[in-house]
Parts: structure tokens; C-alpha cells; sequence
């Protein structure tokens, strides 16, 4: 799928991903559920997050943290308040450290938890998006604390994106214990 360029494209794609996402994860069977990932064989795999989730719960939390960031950057900066989207001390360099402490913070979390909280935080971020404007989402530098990109890109990235990902890392697993 395109990256979205409009505001309608945008809200199209999120929604329509995330459903995609949860149809998958309605379909998979408990046995593929409850089986730990385990991508260590797959030397293609060798980003960090390949090994960083070990199971749907992982994945789920990895994308309510991020549509927080998004939440936290977009209202604090809306307020008045000037924030980076990553927080300190992360940069663009460093987030896979951020991403590793979203992690551990939810080794406790349930899954039913999980679900719910992402379930929450995509409505909310969905609703965010849809507060703009397609001119403040799609134009650089609408707002100065999006720098050099628009804050549409940050939406694309934190949803549609996040969720084609997550959705690919769970087939890989189900592949794997098929």
C-alpha cells in the first residue's frame, strides 16, 4: 500500500490496517498464540526487535507505547508546551534502547490488558488525526516542532506503518509453527 499522502488516506489506512491486524490475531490459533517467538533461526532477521518481542503482548505493548508518544508530543507541543517526540535522553539513534524499556516496563502486563490498551490508544490517536486538517497534516513545517516533516508522516508511522509491521512479525511467527 502507498504511504498516505491526505488526511482521508491516512484515517483510511489506519483504520483499515488496524482491523487487518486484529482480524489476524482473532484467526491465529491458541497453539500459535501461546508458542514464545523465536526468530534466532532466521539469520534475515537481524533487527533488534526481531529478538526484543517474544510474544503478541510484546507487539501490542510496542504499539500502545509508541500512539503514546505520538499522544504525549502532539498534545504537550498543541499546549504550548515544546517536546521532542522521542524523550530524553532518545534520539534517533538511540530509540531501540526507549523500545527495550517499553518492554521490560510490561513484562507484567496481561495480555487482555494489552489488547485493550492498544485498542484505546489507536482510537485516540485515530481521533487525533482526524482533529487536523489535511493542510496541517500533509505540509512541511505547518508546525515548527514537526522540523523537516509533516505531522501526517508521524501519524503514518506511529499507525498504519507501526501495524503493517506488527502484522508481519506475527505471520512470520505463525509461519514458523505451521
Amino acid at each position: 500500500m502507498a504511504r498516505p499522502k491526505t488526511k482521508e488516506e491516512l484515517i483510511h489506512q489506519a483504520d483499515e490496517s488496524f482491523t487487518k491486524l486484529f482480524r489476524y490475531i482473532d484467526s491465529m490459533p491458541e497453539s500459535v498464540l501461546n508458542t514464545e517467538f523465536d526468530f534466532s533461526s532466521d539469520k534475515g532477521k537481524k533487527e533488534l526487535h526481531w529478538a526484543r518481542d517474544r510474544n503478541l503482548r510484546d507487539v501490542l505493548i510496542h504499539l500502545y507505547e509508541w500512539h503514546q508518544l505520538l499522544l504525549k508530543w502532539v498534545n504537550s507541543n498543541m499546549a504550548g508546551q515544546k517536546v521532542s517526540f522521542l524523550p530524553e535522553p532518545y534520539n534517533w539513534k538511540t530509540y531501540g534502547q526507549m523500545n527495550i524499556e517499553f518492554w521490560q516496563k510490561h513484562q507484567e502486563t496481561e495480555l487482555s490488558a494489552a489488547k485493550q490498551l492498544v485498542q484505546e490508544s489507536h482510537k485516540a490517536s485515530l481521533e487525533l488525526a482526524k482533529s487536523f486538517t489535511n493542510e496541517a497534516l500533509f505540509t512541511k513545517q505547518y508546525f515548527d516542532w514537526t522540523g523537516t516533516t509533516t505531522l501526517g508522516s508521524y501519524c503514518v508511522s506511529a499507525m498504519p506503518s507501526h501495524y503493517d509491521w506488527a502484522l508481519k512479525k506475527l505471520r512470520a511467527h505463525a509461519k514458523m509453527h505451521s
